[in-house]
Formats: structure tokens, sequence, C-alpha cells
């Protein structure tokens, strides 16, 4: 290996004066950069508060308010509909009255006259009636009283009586609904039929709360399809009741596993329970064996229950291969893996490692940000493609190798962001997809000795090209959005850019080319800890990175979030001083697009050594083009700027000298 050796520019510069270029000399060089632009301060949406602290921090005065759900749900796979009562506590911890509730009502999402058909020009061909209300009322003192309500697209506002009070009052919320599961077309929630039965996947299945909190009051942005969720924390009881051939996966913990299961079944879950190696509990050659059920006749009623939640959803079906493993988590703690999946994607270069990919990605997860709370994770193979929800995720039921252990990372991935640090997701995309692939990047590089490494989320840098290129042409596309752009109206063409790379691709650069990894992982875990079952705001999370590692970050935020800026260092010029290499070399460097970077200079060096220059971002604070003296006791062979190409630069061709 040669030698390398790191040099700072600062040092350099108190050496170097009486060298240094004229200024006027430089001001002929074509740049549209201008510091004054970059470096002015970022308009914070509001100053800090005793809501939100100055430093990121919840303040001292940080509310939120909490939902709980009692929920008692009929799955009819003759009419293909879900029936349920959904029986909500509601907690009023804000400092206001609430004369009236807003609820998600997202299942009419996919009514003919939905806002969600009105998006894009491809609009759906398949529709549902979406939830047919069939009561609501509230509980006062043990008597229950129907209130009147109104639906507007994918909400429903409740007018109460009397307000609700602030500081922690209560009250008792009774919605019965029905409505028919849309099949293939539901994208998030479906059913699809495969050779031994068909397959449920059941999301947004009753009525939720809207968010209420100190941004916006009520938040009853409607469910378009590309922003996702925002919703209240609370404990979440269930019960599904179904044919009782069918197996149930579900978020939280299944309670009555004696009542639903066979003997063998439940035993097979205990070794399960204490084995890093997956078991099977239900087999391939089970799943048309009635006796792998308690009973095939009639119906069955699953209970579950999941702790301070954000939701909880749920897959159901009498076709599924059943295998489960122990997470070893920090601290001797354990919880569960487990995959659910048809004959058809059974395999060990399938499905058969689910379980194996589930496990691995929260120990990872869990050991390098924040541990997994809940007692039971599941991986289900359906069509949804790649959804997820708290302790369940929707995998691709033809999904194989790396593309299963990607998908599987990044979808239980969501449990941290945003399940976990609960963000709005409705209107800031970027806090939820763009974190959480920042995060399974290296996931990717730790499981299995890096056995699905690399994971950049881009086909490009997937197959061999270079990660920082990807971004380049939607960045320099004048049509493109910015990441803080509402999800919603960020085109197909642009949404997995903006909404993923660009945010976790901008990660990478503040952890291994701005801040470095000490400093950014110190920063980053406080934030997940500091908002952990809250809801941050984009200036938190601004704040809580500047505050935690020390840096003003303003000018990234800008050029980065806000904007779409372009960056092009240039290698100008490089010169032996006086024509002899043992006086060292003058550099000219230049900044000649908006966007400022810290980079690296290195000098590959006559003997086959290479020496690099770290050069902090203040060196464009003031300049569009600077000089700077390189000591050099050699011939040099080459000079390259960012010479491991780890920066978003337009134009590479400038970049290099050879001498």
């Amino acid at each position: 290996m040669k030698k390398i050796c790191f040099i700072p520019a600062l040092l350099i510069l108190s050496t170097f004066t009486a060298l240094a270029q004229k200024k006027n000399s430089n001001d002929t060089i074509a740049s549209n950069y201008q510091p004054s632009l970059l470096f002015s301060p970022l308009p914070y949406t509001k100053n800090g508060d005793e809501v939100h602290s100055p430093n990121g921090d919840p303040g001292p005065k940080y509310w939120q308010n909490r939902a709980d759900y009692q929920l008692k749900v009929t799955l009819d796979t003759v009419a293909k509909t879900i029936s349920g009562v959904d029986n909500i506590t509601y907690t009023n911890n804000s400092p206001d009255a609430l004369q009236y509730l807003w609820l998600h009502v997202d299942q009419n999402t996919y009514k003919k006259d939905a806002r969600s058909n009105f998006v894009t020009a491809a609009q759906a061909t398949q529709h549902t009636a979406g939830y047919i209300i069939e009561s609501v009322s509230i509980v006062t003192n043990g008597k229950t009283a129907t209130v009147p309500y109104t639906v507007t697209d994918t909400r429903m506002q409740v007018r109460m009586p009397v307000a609700l009070a602030g500081g922690g009052a209560k009250i008792s919320l009774v919605i019965k609904y029905h409505y028919t599961i849309p099949g293939n077309f539901g994208n998030r929630t479906d059913y699809v039929e495969t050779k031994n039965g068909k397959i449920y996947e059941i999301a947004q299945f009753y009525p939720r709360m809207c968010v209420y909190d100190d941004s916006r009051g009520w938040d009853t942005a409607p469910f378009l399809g590309s922003g996702e969720f925002y919703l209240e924390y609370g404990d979440i009881d269930y019960t599904v009741t179904l044919p009782a051939d069918m197996i149930v996966a579900g978020s939280g913990e299944l309670l009555n596993t004696t009542e639903v299961l066979t003997a063998k079944r439940v035993a097979r879950m205990e070794a399960a329970r204490n084995s890093d190696k997956t078991i099977m509990i239900r087999t391939a050659a089970e799943v048309t064996n009635p006796a792998s059920r308690p009973t095939n006749k009639g119906n069955l009623t699953w209970h579950f229950k999941m702790l301070n939640t954000r939701d909880v959803a749920f897959s159901a079906s009498k076709a599924y291969i059943w295998d489960a493993a122990r997470v070893n988590l920090p601290n001797g703690k354990k919880c569960m893996a487990m995959s659910v999946y048809p004959v058809e994607s059974n395999g060990n270069d399938a499905w058969g490692r689910a379980t194996e990919y589930l496990k691995g990605s929260i120990e990872y997860f869990s050991s390098k940000w924040f541990v997994y709370p809940y007692p039971v994770a599941v991986n289900e193979a359906g069509i949804a493609g790649g959804m997820e929800y708290p302790g369940i995720v929707f995998d691709g039921i033809t999904d194989k190798g790396k593309e299963l252990f990607w998908v599987t990372a990044h979808e239980i991935g969501h449990n941290w962001f945003p399940m976990i640090v609960g963000s709005n997701e409705r209107r800031f995309a970027w806090m939820d997809e763009g974190f959480n692939t920042f995060i399974d990047v290296y996931a990717s590089d730790v499981f299995n000795k890096g056995e699905y490494a690399p994971k950049r989320d881009s086909e490009y840098a997937e197959n061999g090209g270079n990660p920082a290129d990807e971004i380049i042409p939607f960045i320099t596309d004048p049509d493109a959005p910015t990441i803080m752009t509402q999800p919603d109206a960020i085109a197909e063409k642009y949404r997995h850019p903006y909404t993923y790379y660009k945010p976790a691709f901008g990660l990478i650069l503040l952890r291994e080319q701005i801040l470095g990894k000490d400093r950014f992982d110190y920063a980053f875990t406080n934030y997940i800890h500091k908002w952990a079952y809250k809801h941050p705001t984009p200036d938190d999370f601004f704040r809580s990175m500047e505050n935690g590692a020390g840096e003003d970050l303003n000018w990234f935020w800008k050029g980065w979030y806000y904007n779409n800026y372009k960056l092009d260092i240039a290698l100008i010029d490089a010169k032996y001083v006086g024509k002899d290499h043992s006086k060292g070399v003058v550099l000219t460097i230049a900044n000649k697009e908006l966007m400022a970077m810290p980079f690296i200079v290195e000098a590959k060096l006559k003997d086959g050594s290479k020496q690099r220059t770290y050069f902090p971002v203040e060196t464009w604070l003031q300049n569009k083009v600077t000089t700077f003296f390189l000591p050099t006791k050699q011939d040099v062979e080459s000079l390259t700027v960012d010479p491991d190409n780890a920066l978003p630069d337009v134009n590479r061709k400038n970049n290099m000298k050879k001498f």
C-alpha cells in the first residue's frame, strides 16, 4: 500500500503569504459563486422557544397529544370486507380547548372522486366506496351520545357539543365502520391470489387521529399517495376475527397464542424465541395440512397489543409458511423476528433467509442508533412490495437475494424513521425516506461481512458507478424540485432522487466529508434519542445537528436542502515556485458554481507516494478563487481535487493537472 499523508490546508495558508498571486489576477476566472448568498443566515421558520428549544431538543414545555385505540375488526373473505369498531381514547395535552376533532380516513383514497385521482394524469381505473361510517359517538361518564361528523375526502371532522379542555383532558370516541378491501390496485393494502389461497395485506384499516401540534394546530393534509403518515402515539389493543384456517401476522405481541395456534406451533415459537438460527413454525409441507391449525371450521379471533406506537397493520392468509428467530439487542434485551410467505417465495435464495435479513438489520440499527422497542418484528411477502408499518413490513413476494435484503433492511429501518422519531412524512418525506435510506446504506456494509455491499440506493451506484454522480443530472435539471418540496408535489420522475437519494447522500456528505464520523454519529444519535416518540420539525433536526456537532451548517442546509445549488471546484493552475520542485507548488483553485464544500487535493509524487491536503469550507467564505502553497520536496506527477470523487462535482474534467 502506498503511503498517503494529510496536511491541513490552514497550516499551509499560514506559511504562504509572499507567494500569493495578486487577487485581481483571479478576477477574470468565470464563476457563478456568491459567498454572501450561500453564507447568509438561513431563515429558520421560527426562533427556538420553550416547546422547541434553540439547541434542537424538545423544550421544557414541549407537549403532544395522545391516542389510545381498542379495535375489534372482522375480515370477511367472501365479501372481501373489513368491518370494525374503533374505540379511541384521545388525550388533549395541548394548552388549547378543542371544539372539534379531525381523523384520517385513508380508505377514501380509493373512491372515484378522491383528490388523489387528480394529482397525476394517470388516474386510477379501479375504485371502492371507501369508508362506510355507520356511527360516531362519544362516551362521557359511561353514557354514549351520537355526535355529528363530516367527511371531506380522506379526513373526518367530529363536531363535539362541548369543547375538550386542554392540559390532559380525555374523551372516548367510538366509530363503527366497514369498507371493501381493494384488490391488487390497493398498493399499500390489498389482497392477491397465491397457489394455496389469498394473501391479505391490511393497513390503514381504521380511522386514525390527526396530529394536533404547536406547528399547525390540526394537521389535516389529505392522503394523496406520496405523502405518507403523521400520527399520534399511544397503545393499540386490537383483535382480528377471520376464518380459522388462516394465519395472522400483526404489529405487536400476539396475546392469545394458545387459542389460535396448535401446541406444536406454540412449542416451535418458544424454540425460536431462544434461537439465533431460523426455526420453522409452519413448514411448506404443513401449509396444506389441516392439522397445522387448531381448527378449520368457523372463525378464530387473534388478539394483539402494541405499546407506544403510531399505528398497527396486519396480514392474513392460509397460504403462509412461517419462521422465526431471536433478535439480540443491546444490554441483554431480546425480541423476535419472523417471516410469513407463500410456497412460491420459498427457498434459501429467496424468503428462506428473510428472517435472517430482518434479524441482522434490527441488530445493527439497535446497536448503532436506538434499541428496537417492540417485542416482535414481522417480514411479510405480498404485492405491496415494500411498505412499512410499526413492527411489520410488507415486502415483495418475488424478491430474492440482495433485493430482498435491501428492501427488508430499508422497510424495517422505517421503525426508526418515522415510527420511533415521529416526523411528519406527509409534509417532509425526506425526514422519513431520506433518513432511512441513509442508515440502510451502512446496514448493507455490515450484514454478513458485507455480503450485499455496497448499497447506495441507486442502480448506477450499485452496479459500480460513483454514487456522487447519481444525483448530478437532477441537481442540474432546472425543472427539479428541492428536498423541502411537499412530497405529493414531487413528480414521479423526481420522487426517488429528491425524497430518498439526495437527502440520504446529503447525510453521507455530512458524515464523511464535512463533520467526520464521530461528530456526526454523536449528534445524529442525540437527535434520535431526544425525539424518540415525539414530533420533530425540520428546524429541530437542523438545530440539533448544528449544536451536537458544534458546527454552523446553515450554508449546507441552504444549498443542499432548500436549493439545488451546483458544485464545481476547479483546479485552475498549478506551478512550481521558481520552477523548482523543492520550493513547492502554487495552486489556484476556483469555486465556479453556487454550492461550496470542503475538499481534498491530492498530490501524486514521483516516488509513488500521495500527499493529501484537506481544505475546510471556510476556504469559500470570502473567495471565489483562492491560491494556496503546497510544500513539496520532489517532482509532482499530478494534482487532483476530490481524488475519491466523493463530492457531487458537476464537472470533474477540471479537477486534475498533470506535470
